[in-house]
């Protein structure tokens, strides 16, 4: 959707206008759905969790007033669907991209447990997105796709013209560098 469009969508929530989510279900349902799909696996899961944003996109704009609506969308969606996601695994460890992802992290960052909390931690989101920063942006946005929008490795490859093996050895690699760099921070 382009930013005039957004920009009406969100004067028409303003005004409490329920034609509005349907404008969101059809520009934004399909990346939202395969964002939080990435994370549950799961079909029933994902149209509840596309609902429950759509119900809290209802609930925030007003008093919210997003600047970009595609990453506000993307913002409560990862959330909802890893907040499910979490209920769901309290004590075990599916095969989703979003385990995966999780699992490649682990290392990185203190451990399994920690991962979620440290993510959640002011100090070390800003420690990241300063990290980010210092990456080229082919490499920011094969760590992003990853890590953020939890898209499979044949995905990233497929998306920026690279073998799969070239995407794991860049992820490993930004993985390392990430270690590095919260290790001089004083993270690890």
């Amino acid at each position: 959707m382009e930013q005039h469009k957004d920009t009406a969508v969100i004067a028409l929530l303003q005004k409490r206008d329920e034609s509005a989510l349907e404008m969101i279900r059809q520009a934004y349902g399909r990346l939202c759905g395969k964002i939080a799909h990435d994370i549950l696996g799961n079909t029933e899961d994902t149209e509840e969790c596309v609902n429950d944003m759509l119900m809290k996109v209802w609930q925030s704009i007003p008093p919210n007033h997003p600047e970009c609506l595609r990453a506000y969308l993307i913002t409560l969606i990862r959330h909802l669907a890893i907040e499910r996601y979490r209920m769901q695994t309290a004590q075990k460890r599916g095969g989703t991209q979003f385990d995966e992802a999780l699992e490649e992290l682990r290392d990185t960052l203190t451990s399994d447990e920690n991962v979620s909390d440290a993510v959640e931690r002011r100090e070390l989101t800003c420690a990241i997105e300063r990290f980010l920063d210092t990456l080229s942006l082919k490499a920011r946005r094969v760590f992003m796709r990853r890590y953020y929008m939890a898209d499979s490795v044949s995905e990233i490859a497929a998306q920026y013209h690279m073998s799969e093996s070239a995407v794991k050895i860049s992820l490993m690699r930004t993985r390392n560098r990430l270690n590095d760099f919260l290790k001089k921070e004083g993270f690890l």
